[in-house]
């Protein structure tokens, strides 16, 4: 076959701004090495620093001694652990829920819940700015998809309104942390707006999971209780996996149904063992989150006073907005070469015209790092041409 059939794609993805390539690292907690250089990372989601944690490592360890490197088979077939029963009461128990089921990925876990949960004559209320692997379960769904603006409770409420009697099921799905934003849904004013017209409520907390609510995420933080809660063990949790955590009804739907699950071999045991380390860990120490929290805020406090514009939030995500493709990665440079490892995020990840760097706050950083990032940034971006 003649893959230079490809070229065109690819050209078109280069005159867009949005080509991209890998650059292979070596981390060390809130350090990496990129190509020989040490940099400070605020490109991680490992925001409690556990990915390298003692006790997560070890429970990786035995667990590969006891069970093996991989599962070798589907949960359907042989490849159903005890490991994956205790990670999933655990989860459940740290959520608030009655029951889970673990996937080997977040991004599958998405796409297998909301492809098997919804269907013909079903319609599902999708927050603008929601994940890619939601966006695709949707699609992968039989259902009927509309998107409400952005943490906008009155589009919703309006939405919800005019479903009234028109369709089997309504599913309302919202992030509960945006991940490119670092902003947090209503999801008091989105849970009472579900309650009052009888939709299903499904939040994915994946950015959430282990910084708020004393680990438990942000619904355990307001007391809300979605019909399904998703997310990942990969980002604070730092190991492997995704979930949903919900009711025994549903985890049986979706054993029965999920082809993403049923058609893949299960969670490798080291994965499974190192998020059940983390959960422990994040159970001892409620008090983590809020001291990333805190960490976040100051660093925050300190690009604004260093004259950056910088979208409302309160969590660990710090977005630096730029708008341009090709000055978004000119300033990611720029920093690499000052020795900080910031990405910059275009298009498709992000909407048009909304390129940006986006800075992760972690426990790895502290507050002397964080105090010198934010000079070195206001350096860097001040001395540069506007892109305008």
């Amino acid at each position: 076959m003649n893959h230079e059939t490809f070229l065109d794609d690819l050209s078109r993805i280069q005159q867009q701004g949005r080509w991209r390539t890998l650059r292979e690292t070596q981390r060390a907690g809130g350090l990496l090495t990129e190509n020989g250089a040490p940099r400070v990372n605020f490109s991680s989601n490992d925001y409690l620093d556990l990915a390298g944690h003692a006790e997560v490592c070890e429970a990786a360890r035995e667990a590969a001694d006891e069970f093996g490197a991989g599962a070798g088979a589907s949960r359907l077939m042989s490849g159903n652990f005890a490991l994956h029963e205790a990670l999933e009461q655990a989860l459940a128990e740290l959520l608030g829920q009655e029951t889970a089921l673990v996937f080997p990925s977040g991004f599958q876990g998405n796409v297998a819940v909301l492809s098997s949960i919804t269907g013909q004559g079903d319609l599902i209320l999708s927050d603008a700015l929601n994940h890619a692997s939601l966006i695709d379960g949707m699609r992968l769904s039989k259902a009927e998809v509309q998107v409400y603006s952005h943490a906008d409770e009155l589009h919703l409420s309006k939405k919800l309104a005019a479903a009234a009697g028109r369709y089997t099921r309504v599913f309302v799905v919202t992030e509960s942390l945006f991940s490119m934003d670092g902003d947090i849904a209503p999801l008091l004013e989105i849970n009472s707006l579900c309650r009052s017209h009888g939709a299903f409520l499904v939040v994915d907390e994946a950015h959430a999971l282990g910084v708020f609510g004393e680990g438990g995420g942000l619904c355990r933080d307001l007391n809300v209780q979605p019909d399904v809660t998703l997310g990942t063990m990969s980002k604070a949790l730092g190991a492997a996996g995704g979930f949903a955590a919900t009711s025994r009804i549903v985890r049986d739907l979706l054993i029965n149904r999920a082809r993403a699950f049923i058609f893949s071999t299960a969670l490798n045991p080291p994965a499974a063992a190192s998020a059940l380390a983390s959960i422990r860990l994040v159970r001892q120490h409620p008090s983590w989150g809020r001291r990333l929290l805190s960490r976040a805020q100051a660093f925050r406090d300190a690009l604004t006073a260093g004259g950056h514009d910088l979208v409302e939030g309160g969590s660990q995500i710090i977005p630096i907005m730029i708008g341009e493709n090709a000055a978004a990665m000119d300033y990611a440079q720029r920093l690499r070469e000052r020795g900080l490892m910031v990405t910059g995020i275009r298009p498709p990840t992000v909407p048009e015209g909304t390129a940006r760097l986006r800075l992760s706050v972690t426990l790895a950083h502290d507050e002397a790092t964080l105090e010198h990032a934010a000079k070195l940034i206001g350096e860097c971006i001040h001395a540069l041409p506007d892109p305008a």
